[in-house]
């Protein structure tokens, strides 16, 4: 018989502080992330109806794309709404069960972000490289199949997480000194060992950008061969053309992924808003940035 006297140990609810230091300039940094977050949704909806209505878009890359917008339109409502109650209404209360569904969104779609940039990349692959053959490669059956990879994957690193974080003590208090859930600022507020936490995070954020941006360099590398050995020199600014707006997507996606874990760092003594604001960029910028980046090159 299982003991029927364990008694939850986390708190009801958890106070978000939004961006520690500057809360007297919250109301003025809403505005340009309203504007950021308007521009997101308007951009990829136009993107996701494009595709859908336009037959002739249903090839692999413009899947891909859609697969994109979907994402960046859950990575950006997943927080963004909270964060502009916190900004405009002072609601900084969020459930725990709450906290920890905000959490695993947060972090599962932006593992599957970059599992489609690695698509992409080899949806370009084939396409320079086995020009041939990239109908009889990438078929419907397949890209499926690398969709449902890319939601299986993200899942099953994620999902741990929010079982992990339910059984600590939580007795440093439940100000969360952060404008989401993030992961680590949730870690920092309980009691006991917290190192596997610790471990297994910077364990999955390695694995992804390492591994995903790996296989993206490769698959350039190969583009690159195979580009400069066109004859025309006309066909290879054609080929570079083409594939500007995914390089302008990876370098967007993870410049600033690189640039906040060196400032973590190198730079660890900054002030929190500093860190903080340069999260929000990254979740902000992709969303709002990434439409614009593939609808100026889609006619």
């Amino acid at each position: 018989m299982l003991p029927s006297n364990i008694t939850s140990t986390h708190p009801a609810t958890f106070l978000l502080v939004g961006i520690p230091g500057l809360e007297h300039l919250h109301v003025w940094i809403s505005i340009p992330f309203c504007f950021a977050y308007t521009l997101a949704l308007l951009g990829n909806c136009t993107l996701l109806f494009i595709i859908r209505a336009d037959a002739a878009l249903h090839e692999p890359m413009y899947l891909f794309l859609a697969m994109l917008a979907t994402i960046d339109l859950v990575l950006a409502s997943t927080t963004l709404p909270k964060m502009l109650a916190i900004f405009w209404f002072r609601d900084r209360e969020i459930s725990f069960f709450a906290c920890l569904v905000q959490m695993f969104f947060l972090h599962s779609f932006s593992i599957m972000e970059s599992a489609v940039l690695l698509a992409m990349a080899f949806d370009h692959y084939v396409a320079i490289c086995k020009p041939l053959h990239y109908t009889t490669v990438l078929t419907r059956s397949l890209i499926t199949k690398i969709g449902m990879a890319v939601v299986v994957r993200a899942v099953t690193l994620m999902t741990p997480l929010p079982f992990l974080l339910r059984h600590f003590h939580y007795c440093r208090g439940p100000v969360i000194a952060h404008c989401y859930c993030e992961h680590m600022a949730v870690v920092r507020l309980a009691c006991g060992d917290t190192s596997f936490n610790n471990i297994y995070g910077i364990a999955v954020a390695m694995f992804i950008v390492v591994l995903d941006l790996l296989f993206v360099i490769l698959s350039y590398v190969f583009i690159l061969q195979a580009v400069l050995q066109l004859a025309s020199q006309q066909a290879r600014y054609k080929a570079f053309g083409t594939r500007v707006s995914h390089i302008g997507a990876i370098l967007s996606t993870y410049t600033p992924v690189v640039i906040s874990s060196v400032m973590h760092r190198v730079a660890c003594r900054a002030a929190p808003h500093v860190h903080i604001l340069l999260a929000i960029f990254y979740l902000l910028f992709l969303p709002m940035i990434n439409p614009i980046i593939y609808g100026v090159k889609t006619k």
